[in-house]
């Protein structure tokens, strides 16, 4: 077990505890994926999370998805919004890879990557996709929005699962299987980017999985097969999670940017999902019978 310093634990607590604040704010919403659909609930007048799905979309009734993509979002497994809400950056482990508009459920882009675990958005509109153990995939597959028929960069990472871009520090982190790597853009004015990597770091355990950033902090938040941590990008260094550090099969963790709620999907015994959305500090969970869960992310209007 990692030892915390006590100066470190102050100076974590505002990023990842939630201070006294209600769970979420009225119209913002939770976005939900884990098999073929992607959906949101939306926070109510009392501050709880409605079961009422008030968004929906499926890659079979997406209207101009490519007809060679439609099988393969059955297992969605990203769901970030993006642009305030208005696009959601959808991968799934089957291999689909779109960025879908809220307002009319139209795939602004669409490509097949092998494991497809997560995607970020990059500058120059550039997305970056997370491809995981696959013959096509554990590598790390950049494309510019426009030509979804070609890749313009890769770069290998065993069992790729997350990746964030850091605009302060210009630097995307990427987390594979044992490591968690940091690449500066390269040549990314031109045709031909690059991504370089320029820092890499152990896991303190193995099956890296999800990785997010902590709201306005130095600190990511980063789950493996067994353990939740998080990483100070200034002190380069990995620390447990104050509440969850010893939690096994997290398969996310989406922090609230601003009330600071955290919502958790942790794996059941027997499968990789889950039914339920479990708070970092609310005994009552958010439970959806028959639904397979596997990452939330908070949805905030800007």
């Amino acid at each position: 077990m990692i030892a915390l310093h006590p100066g470190l634990l102050v100076r974590l607590l505002p990023a990842l505890l939630l201070i006294s604040t209600p769970m979420a704010r009225a119209g913002e919403e939770l976005i939900l994926c884990g098999w073929d659909e992607v959906f949101a609930l939306k926070v109510g007048e009392s501050d709880r999370i409605s079961t009422n799905k008030v968004w929906s979309w499926r890659a079979r009734d997406c209207p101009n998805l490519p007809e060679q993509l439609r099988d393969k979002f059955g297992s969605t497994d990203e769901c970030k919004p993006v642009e305030g809400g208005r696009k959601i950056l959808i991968t799934s482990s089957g291999g689909g890879v779109a960025l879908v508009e809220r307002a009319s459920g139209k795939a602004l882009f669409a490509t097949f990557v092998g494991n497809a675990h997560s995607a970020e958005m990059l500058p120059r509109d550039r997305v970056v996709v997370a491809a995981s153990t696959h013959a096509e995939g554990n590598r790390l597959v950049v494309f510019d929005l426009n030509q979804p028929e070609q890749a313009i960069f890769t770069t290998e990472l065993q069992a790729a699962h997350g990746v964030v871009w850091d605009e302060k520090r210009q630097v995307l982190w990427a987390l594979g299987f044992e490591e968690l790597n940091g690449y500066r853009l390269a040549n990314w004015a031109g045709a031909q980017p690059k991504l370089h990597m320029a820092s890499s770091y152990p896991l303190p355990d193995s099956s890296g999985h999800d990785l997010q950033a902590a709201p306005d902090s130095d600190l990511l938040v980063l789950t493996t097969g067994s353990h939740v941590y998080v990483f100070d990008r200034e002190r380069r260094a990995f620390f447990p999670h104050l509440t969850w550090g010893g939690k096994a099969g997290v398969k996310c963790v989406s922090i609230h940017p601003k009330t600071r709620q955290t919502a958790i999907i942790q794996a059941s015994d027997r499968h990789w999902w889950s039914d339920t959305v479990q708070w970092l500090t609310f005994e009552t969970a958010l439970r959806l019978p028959g639904a397979r869960l596997y990452k939330a992310r908070w949805c905030v209007a800007e």
